[in-house]
């Protein structure tokens, strides 16, 4: 089992946190600088990345896995 590294997602709570602020002062729009631009894309770039390798290990370790599942047809008539 490997250990991954904590993501640092700053950048996204200060994203969110700044789009509340400007909801609840009405605001019309949300500016970011470059920097801060940079620093959410690179983060949700990441944050994306690790959960489709996350997805992809968890459907390789239950693929294997074989499940019957069983059906009875009534006609409805137990409802």
């Amino acid at each position: 089992m490997s250990t991954q590294n904590p993501l640092n997602t700053a950048p996204i709570q200060q994203f969110i946190q700044q789009v509340k602020q400007a909801d609840f002062g009405q605001a019309k729009e949300v500016k970011l600088t470059l920097q801060q631009a940079k620093g959410l894309a690179f983060t949700l770039g990441i944050v994306m990345s690790r959960l489709q390798g996350d997805m992809e290990k968890f459907v390789k370790e239950n693929a294997s896995k074989e499940e019957t599942v069983e059906v009875q047809m009534d006609g409805g008539n137990n409802w």
